[in-house]
């Protein structure tokens, strides 16, 4: 079974909840993310420890993280916003040490423990913590998940200068799905 977030942690909590009422054993957070830690190149695949979002932390599933191949890292941090800048991911590193964030991973967390169900996190970085991400980057997914291409197109039309970046980051996006593609092909 699958469910779409949508990017957001409200999607990605009333995916859960829909997962859940269906019948689902375990809850696997599945997507990209924004590398936080300087180094983390895109593509890498992320199957963190735990979750930690403000004070809280949650804890993946031991079975679950030894399906997905083994913990990569310690913690991805649940945001509640994109980290748009260079400087806010390293201010967010330096915070929480976390190497990554998502939107909705935390939200996935938080529906599993209230149910009882196992969780854990399988993701890839689309952008590395030392790139800022372009504006129309923010524009561009709506709340089911889908590029808004007249979105994007008018944030460029506004602002051609981000074109490069955009470009780097459909660059690296592309290294995050076909790494993920590639890590699904291993799980059988």
């Amino acid at each position: 079974m699958v469910g779409v977030g949508g990017g957001t942690p409200a999607g990605a909590a009333d995916a859960a909840l829909r997962l859940v009422g269906d019948g689902a054993a375990a809850l696997v957070s599945f997507g990209l993310a924004g590398g936080l830690r300087p180094g983390l190149a895109p593509g890498a695949v992320l199957v963190p420890r735990r979750v930690v979002e403000g004070d809280s932390s949650f804890v993946c599933d031991d079975g679950l993280v030894a399906w997905l191949g083994g913990a990569s890292l310690d913690a991805i941090l649940a945001g509640l916003a994109i980290a748009v800048t260079v400087s806010e991911k390293k201010r967010l590193f330096e915070a929480t040490k976390a190497d990554a964030v998502d939107l909705e991973s935390g939200a996935v967390a938080r529906v599993a423990l209230a149910h009882g169900l196992p969780f854990a996190v399988l993701r890839a970085v689309a952008d590395p913590a030392e790139r800022n991400l372009p504006p129309a980057a923010l524009l561009a997914l709506d709340g089911a998940g889908r590029i808004g291409f007249l979105r994007v197109l008018g944030s460029v039309v506004g602002n051609p200068g981000q074109i490069l970046g955009l470009l780097a980051l459909a660059r690296d996006a592309a290294a995050a799905r076909r790494a993920l593609k590639g890590k699904l092909r291993t799980l059988g």
